[in-house]
């Protein structure tokens, strides 16, 4: 696909290759911008199985396909949001991909926060909040070693809301979406919300046993404590307590039995009262 930066963002923030790197510490990685794209994680998933690089980067302005976790659609308009994916081939297993994807949400929360000056919260698994409504969804892909159970490759996909689109979000996005900024925000806004959740992640990754994100993660939860419903493939929604996360990034929940378990997959939303 030819890279074409986009060439019509609202107050001079143009999403480029440039532009991004003006902002970037970690030289290393290898970016490409384009205006409009089916899916930044698509792509980027059909690059490494063709032996693309590590620390190759994907990033749109728009996206036509954009995806969440479970098969949902992510909402990617054009100009109002950053829509990236960066590729990793981690020496790592399987079961160490939710520490891939909690090291992306501390990046963003660490970078939303540096720019907007507000309090960002981490809904588990992959949900950033600002102000109770979602500005950041995660989702974390990768191919298997089914030999040794190794990471071949991991993409990490990136999505943030950093403005409000023109007319509001559509339908019950309208309920929970939100954005960064209500407005203009600051000059190069889309290239320094790029460098610095890239720059904020490539630090964290490089150390698989982080304790500081683990803490930061966990600090941020909107969860904990709170009544929550489990929301599994093909289930009814289930009731629970959240307890805690534990150092697998698994969250730990209490029953309405009273038994405690782990979760590793799934959603979750909070129980408003009656």
């Amino acid at each position: 696909m030819k890279q074409v930066p986009d060439p019509v963002s609202p107050g001079g923030d143009l999403l480029s290759a440039d532009g991004i790197r003006r902002y970037l510490r970690h030289r290393e990685l290898q970016i490409e911008c384009f205006a409009s794209v089916t899916s930044t994680n698509t792509l980027l998933m059909a690059r490494a199985g063709e032996g693309a690089p590590h620390g190759l980067v994907l990033a749109a302005s728009r996206q036509t396909r954009g995806r969440g976790r479970m098969g949902r659609e992510f909402y990617s308009p054009a100009d109002t949001g950053l829509y990236m994916s960066l590729l990793l081939r981690p020496e790592r297993t399987a079961a160490e991909t939710a520490a891939i994807t909690a090291c992306a949400a501390v990046a963003a929360a660490r970078t939303v926060e540096r720019l907007s000056g507000e309090k960002t919260e981490i809904k588990w698994v992959n949900d950033l909040l600002l102000r109770g409504r979602k500005v950041c969804g995660i989702l974390t892909e990768g191919s298997v070693d089914s030999r040794t159970g190794g990471i071949n490759w991991a993409v990490v996909g990136v999505g943030v809301n950093l403005r409000p689109p023109e007319g509001g979000f559509p339908g019950r996005l309208g309920n929970t979406a939100g954005s960064v900024f209500t407005g203009a925000g600051l000059p190069d806004l889309r290239c320094r919300m790029a460098a610095g959740i890239l720059d904020e992640l490539m630090d964290l990754y490089a150390d698989p046993e982080n304790e500081e994100c683990y803490r930061e993660y966990k600090s941020r939860s909107c969860l904990l404590g709170k009544e929550i419903n489990l929301l599994l493939p093909g289930r009814e929604p289930v009731p629970a307590e959240a307890l805690d996360v534990d150092r697998d990034y698994a969250l730990v929940v209490r029953l309405a039995d009273g038994s405690v378990r782990r979760v590793t997959a799934g959603e979750v939303s909070v129980r408003t009262r009656e």
